[in-house]
């Protein structure tokens, strides 16, 4: 199964759309992308109105499924280096 990611996000949010476009053309790791306007939810707007964008990993536990956030990446990172974070973390939940 891929991995899945949520991206926190909101409307002209320049960072956002540029961490958008990397995952975009990304093929590996396989993994299925959620955006989340934060925008659209109160409690999204509290927690991230000055963190955007957020990428966060999905991990199924006993209790349902956990959020993990995944370490901010610098606005010039390579496409390279995202594929580097996302396998780091792919293979890290395979594991569990």
């Amino acid at each position: 199964m891929p991995m899945q990611l949520v991206l926190y996000s909101k409307p002209g949010c320049h960072l956002c759309e540029g961490l958008q476009e990397k995952l975009a053309q990304l093929l590996q790791p396989a993994f299925e992308l959620e955006i989340r306007d934060i925008t659209s939810r109160p409690d999204w707007f509290q927690s991230y109105q000055y963190e955007v964008p957020v990428l966060c990993l999905l991990e199924q536990s006993e209790s349902g499924t956990v959020e993990k956030t995944l370490p901010r990446l610098s606005p010039r990172a390579s496409l390279t280096q995202v594929a580097q974070l996302l396998q780091k973390y792919s293979s890290q939940s395979e594991r569990k």
